[in-house]
């Protein structure tokens, strides 16, 4: 049986939603090993002068604790 463990994650990019959860599961890999999945649970972007400058997402991370 394995356990699993979910974690909560806020990142950003300056160029797509996606980036910015890939840069979530890049930093979260740096010290939590066995990653399995990642669900984007909120997207957010801020806008300067009329275009989006920063999308952000809130993402859970479940990971095997082993």
């Amino acid at each position: 049986m394995s356990v699993l463990k979910v974690i909560e994650i806020l990142a950003n990019s300056s160029e797509s939603w996606e980036d910015a959860a890939k840069n979530a599961v890049t930093h979260a890999s740096k010290s939590v090993n066995n990653i399995r999945s990642v669900y984007v649970n909120e997207q957010s972007a801020t806008v300067q002068d009329g275009k989006i400058d920063n999308y952000r997402v809130n993402v859970k991370i479940t990971f095997e604790v082993k």
